[in-house]
């Protein structure tokens, strides 16, 4: 298993229970490829540089995790059809 570092931009206007939900659904797909968490953080709401679906902040989270290399496109795949993250970044640590 190698290790991972996501960095994933939510929506601003999500409450707390929305972001649980996605946070819940990340975890889901790690847990599915037989991965695991280590860390997550989170970061805060910030401006973005330039506008993302007509949002001019998002809520940032970083997530540290270790998982086979296999499943990084399956999970990428996943989340980049949820609406409310507006952008994310998986990288090898």
């Amino acid at each position: 298993m190698k290790q991972y570092e996501g960095m994933f931009i939510l929506k601003p206007d999500l409450d707390k229970t929305g972001v649980d939900k996605i946070l819940g659904q990340i975890q889901e797909l790690v847990a599915k490829h037989k991965g695991a968490i280590s860390e997550t953080k989170e970061l805060g709401k910030n401006r973005l540089a330039y506008p993302l679906k007509k949002n001019k902040e998002g809520i940032y989270y970083l997530i540290n995790f270790s998982i086979i290399p296999e499943a990084i496109s399956a999970i990428k795949k996943n989340l980049t059809l949820n609406e409310s993250i507006l952008r994310l970044l998986i990288v090898e640590t």
